[in-house]
């Protein structure tokens, strides 16, 4: 073990030493300082107690952890872990949080962390999260409760549903500071970020995107939703070639030319506007040719148009050339010239 890794275990076990022993022993298995990691349930058959009882012990410990620490080195942990929290707005996930310490303390990797994550329960100006469901446990002052938690959470979600499709964040968070500024006043960015970490329904993505877990576009699996994920980060028509590429460089996945074809040609999601270039059905675009196209907006005008009227018309929803728009006009099955320049469906 490194030498700084190693200072701060012996100062920790030193610290341990001074517990009473059902304290020391209950902490070091939960930990794993020695062996494997055991749960409350493991501990409380070997001591013939509940559950609960082991937690209470662990608990007591961890306090007079916090006590006996003040005058140790291993202070400037949760000197670190503090100053780390209040640039983060007060609240951070345990994992995040222990990671910024190891990064700022220059800790070596091969500490067990779980060393930090007890030392952060010791200190008294921090509270820590109880384990819930779909959520990661988190580290936060007092003045971040849980009730804000949890109706940042709420409000993101009512949001995100009724938006039905994935926002920036930066729009989300400026929607929930509105909604929640009477209850909780300013909500900065950085707090709403923090929180956000903390839920695992919710997925922040690339691009500064945020969106729900159960969203394939956030966790793109197949060609298919890699290709969409494409094509809403772009925003923009591609040529499939640019899709391929874009995949490749996305999710470090070489993509056969012929493979991202074929997925774009089979699936109803994508429009084929141009040679070559697709865009999302839900932008608006709807399946079909040229000729489907004008046919499409005579019915809407459900008056004579110009040939003006009917190329800008058509170029707004396919990239095409005006003389394969000029063609089409001319297929007198479906299409009758009324006037000078003006032209129906029949």
């Amino acid at each position: 073990m490194s030498t700084v890794a190693k200072e701060i275990q012996d100062s920790f076990e030193t610290i341990l030493s001074s517990l009473v022993e059902k304290e020391r022993s209950v902490i070091v298995r939960r930990i794993g300082l020695k062996w494997e990691k055991e749960t409350l349930q493991e501990i409380g058959d070997t001591y013939g107690i509940t559950r609960e009882r082991v937690r209470q012990i662990e608990d007591v410990g961890i306090k007079k952890i916090g006590r006996i620490m003040r005058t140790s080195p291993l202070m400037r942990i949760q000197e670190s872990g503090e100053k780390i929290l209040q640039l983060h707005g007060g609240v951070m996930t345990r994992d995040r949080l222990v990671s910024a310490i190891i990064a700022d303390i220059g800790i070596e990797w091969n500490l067990n962390h779980t060393i930090i994550d007890v030392l952060l329960q010791a200190d008294y100006n921090l509270q820590r999260s109880k384990p819930q469901l779909w959520t990661n446990t988190y580290f936060h002052f007092a003045e971040v409760t849980k009730k804000m938690v949890e109706a940042v959470h709420k409000e993101a979600l009512k949001i995100l549903k009724k938006k039905g499709d994935i926002i920036e964040t930066s729009s989300l968070y400026e929607a929930i500071h509105l909604a929640l500024f009477a209850q909780f006043g300013n909500l900065s960015n950085i707090v709403l970020d923090s929180i956000m970490d903390i839920f695992l329904d919710i997925v922040k993505g690339e691009e500064k995107f945020i969106g729900l877990e159960k969203w394939k576009i956030l966790n793109p699996a197949t060609l298919k939703d890699k290709a969409i994920y494409v094509l809403k980060k772009n925003k923009e028509p591609l040529h499939f070639l640019d899709i391929a590429s874009a995949i490749t460089e996305r999710f470090g996945e070489p993509v056969k030319i012929s493979t991202i074809h074929n997925e774009l040609i089979r699936n109803n999601e994508f429009i084929l506007i141009g040679r070559g270039i697709y865009v999302l059905k839900e932008w608006g675009y709807k399946d079909g040719t040229v000729l489907d196209v004008i046919l499409e907006i005579f019915k809407k005008a459900a008056i004579p148009l110009s040939t003006e009227e009917i190329t800008n018309r058509v170029l707004k929803v396919r990239q095409v050339k005006i003389t394969t728009i000029y063609m089409n006009l001319q297929n007198k099955k479906h299409i009758e010239r009324v006037g000078r320049n003006l032209y129906q469906a029949i």
